[in-house]
């Protein structure tokens, strides 16, 4: 048994942080130690502005009383109920709520704890139901360069960001990746889709004569790729892949974990973009960030594939021990509810015009080589310093969170992703701390 007596409050060598330079943080802790609405308290009193949900999760801000109510009285009420061969009724009602916000034909829903085991859900969803509809030679998955899909195995394999895949193996085998739509010799400045690059879509026929459709089971893309820098896709795009996974019989999973839940200025970035998915992953705004959730939605033609054979026998052997958790369940229902009463999923279409020109102006700041935004989330990318990749973007985020402003970023870009509650002062006082930031930073 360890000696609980050397270690202290605020011992920092025990947790190993994630997606962190670890060393740079403990010799300078920033901590949180509360939050409400659109601010954080650190742990000296100052209020922090969060200008990124989170982790693009908060879309409802933070500590809203209905939310934290629900879980609290869930807490007293049921705390566990196990999802294999057993329900209770929450679980059950999110689903159905979910189904009724979702595109049309999204009708069954699975429930997981976070984006990465959605997107792990959706993959072997899409190769099983191949499988039980006896094209199981159907076993290949597509994703893009840039894409990211969380951190599990599967997900970095379709993935397509270097550093999270370069020291795991050899990952999945029969995994290719479509080419990454960012282009800034044609697109920099962009507002909203950018008019060139529809035709990269085409690089999935190419991949599919490489192959043969007989052999491709999936194809996944971010409607909007956010954890790279916000990759915005350009005019067309996604309606051509959809025409082109069709006329194959490939199933097209959007990972709608950050585009989800009103980011877009619609429910879901496949209703911004007028494209409906065969399989639809989401997490993060589900629960508001307030319990681990996440939840696949899938076309009733999916799910009633697997829905033969006699009706005692286990139809799909995949789950979680907390698949549809009491209180992450209650945290759902709550969310959801905020969002329809203040009308939060469509909000962003609103302010997304005032946030974006207010981005926009940051055009001729120093260093600044593109600025690219959609909905109520967007991006500042700077110049690279030679030989010192992402130094000059992280140093603006040790700046802006001195200057009391939450950013976030990746590589060499500034992503902003503010809660959908934001308020045109909130993003004036983002945009100008930023300016400040961006004439200081060397």
């Amino acid at each position: 048994m360890s000696n609980s007596s050397n270690v202290t409050p605020n011992d920092l060598n025990a947790f190993w942080m994630p997606f962190t330079a670890n060393r740079q943080f403990k010799k300078a802790p920033r901590m949180f130690v509360g939050a409400k609405d659109m601010h954080y308290t650190t742990a000296e009193g100052r209020q922090v502005l969060d200008g990124t949900a989170g982790l693009w999760c908060v879309n409802a801000g933070h500590c809203r009383s209905r939310i934290v109510e629900a879980i609290q009285q869930q807490a007293a009420e049921l705390d566990y109920a196990p999802a294999f061969q057993m329900g209770h009724p929450k679980a059950f009602e999110l689903a159905n709520r979910l189904v009724d916000i979702a595109p049309k034909g999204l009708d069954h829903v699975l429930f997981t704890n976070s984006g990465s085991e959605s997107v792990e859900t959706a993959l072997k969803v899409a190769l099983a139901y191949h499988r039980v509809k006896g094209d199981g030679a159907r076993s290949r998955l597509i994703g893009r360069e840039r894409a990211y899909h969380g951190v599990n195995f599967g997900g970095i394999s379709v993935g397509g960001i270097v550093s999270n895949r370069k020291m795991f193996g050899s990952l999945l085998t029969g995994v290719d990746h479509m080419p990454h739509t960012h282009n800034l010799s044609k697109n920099a400045f962009s507002k909203g889709p950018p008019e060139f690059g529809t035709e990269l879509a085409d690089e999935l026929e190419r991949i599919i004569t490489l192959h043969d459709a007989s052999t491709i089971a999936a194809v996944i893309v971010e409607p909007v790729a956010g954890s790279t820098g916000v990759l915005i896709p350009p005019m067309g795009y996604l309606k051509r892949l959809r025409d082109i996974t069709k006329k194959h019989g490939i199933l097209l999973i959007f990972d709608e974990v950050i585009t989800g839940f009103g980011r877009l200025g619609t429910p879901f970035g496949a209703d911004y973009f007028g494209v409906i998915p065969d399989i639809m992953i989401t997490a993060k705004g589900l629960t508001n960030g307030t319990i681990p959730m996440g939840a696949v939605l899938v076309t009733g033609e999916i799910h009633d594939a697997f829905m033969n054979g006699p009706e005692h026998v286990i139809e799909f052997f995949h789950g979680y021990t907390y698949s549809g958790n009491p209180m992450a369940a209650a945290a759902g229902l709550a969310t959801l509810e905020t969002y329809k009463d203040e009308d939060l999923l469509t909000r962003g279409a609103d302010m997304g015009e005032y946030f974006g020109e207010a981005l926009h102006s940051l055009a001729d700041c120093p260093h600044v080589i593109d600025v690219r935004n959609i909905g109520l989330v967007g991006a500042i990318e700077l110049e690279s310093i030679a030989g010192s990749p992402t130094r000059r973007a992280f140093s603006a985020f040790l700046k802006a969170y001195d200057a009391g402003v939450l950013i976030r970023t990746t590589g060499d870009i500034i992503a902003l992703s503010p809660p959908l509650i934001v308020e045109k002062g909130h993003i004036d006082t983002m945009v100008d701390t930023l300016r400040t930031v961006l004439n200081l930073l060397e």
